[in-house]
């Protein structure tokens, strides 16, 4: 079993920044991806970002590209999400999962991960 904490989260500003982090602990395996998702009220679970387990390719959802970065560092089993230049509309849980399968098209999927960790609220205010 894949235990996953994520931390970072909290109350900005518009236009402000916070970086959130995701560590995995537990069972580990080697060569897997990882992603982040985020859910607001009453809407569905959406994809943000997703990086490979070499961190040469990754992935944006269209409204953060730009402004979000993803990172990992397999020495400590984490990945982060650098955010910057938050909106309003950026107000969610962010949720960051672990995907065990090819790294590809298919990780913007939120049913392709395997492991999830319980989510860090992020609030923008305006």
């Amino acid at each position: 079993q894949v235990q996953l904490v994520e931390s970072g989260g909290g109350l900005v500003q518009a236009g402000g920044s916070l970086r959130l982090s995701c560590a995995a602990s537990g069972r580990t395996f080697s060569n897997y991806a990882m992603g982040w998702f985020r859910q607001a009220p009453g809407k569905e679970r959406e994809f943000v970002a997703a990086i490979s387990w070499s961190g040469s390719g990754t992935y944006y959802a269209a409204s953060v590209k730009g402004r979000f970065t993803i990172s990992r560092d397999n020495t400590k089993n984490t990945v982060y999400l650098q955010m910057n230049s938050l909106k309003p509309e950026d107000t969610a849980v962010y949720y960051c999962a672990v995907r065990l399968g090819t790294f590809g098209p298919e990780v913007l999927w939120p049913y392709e991960y395997e492991y999830w960790g319980q989510g860090t609220q992020v609030t923008v205010s305006s």
